[in-house]
């Protein structure tokens, strides 16, 4: 049986990476992840990403490269994580999420990331183009 996906996105914009402390379910608030949410059957990653961006954050992003490897996130679930670019729209925590944090390469360890995000984040750290002003929007 194939694992039930979950996609992350790991929204970078002037060097800095968009951290989202959940508010639900109890035993995750508080806690900060890259935001995301399950793959829906008939769905791609990249297209569920996509969706759940808009939905959590209530902007337009587009994947740009999935991040190597995939993380437990219990039984029968994974975790994968893409960089994603931002079209449209500024990030507001609209679903499951009650605060949103741009944080600098040397903040990261500022916030209280879910176990399954942490690994996730160093690969986003190794890949991102942290002092690349070309990424920044304008």
């Amino acid at each position: 049986m194939n694992a039930r996906v979950v996609v992350a996105g790991a929204l970078c914009e002037r060097g800095r990476l968009l951290a989202a402390r959940r508010s639900a379910p109890p035993e995750f608030a508080g806690r900060w992840e890259l935001p995301g949410g399950k793959v829906e059957p008939g769905e791609s990653p990249e297209g569920a990403l996509v969706r759940e961006l808009r939905e959590e954050l209530g902007v337009v992003a587009e994947p740009v490269e999935r991040i190597p490897g995939e993380w437990p996130l219990g039984p029968g679930c994974v975790l994968q994580v893409w960089t994603a670019r931002l079209i449209s729209g500024q990030p507001r925590p609209l679903e499951d999420h009650d605060e949103l944090r741009w944080l600098a390469v040397g903040e990261l360890d500022a916030v209280d990331w879910l176990p399954q995000d942490r690994p996730a984040v160093r690969e986003v750290v190794r890949r991102l183009p942290w002092d690349d002003p070309e990424g920044a929007r304008g």
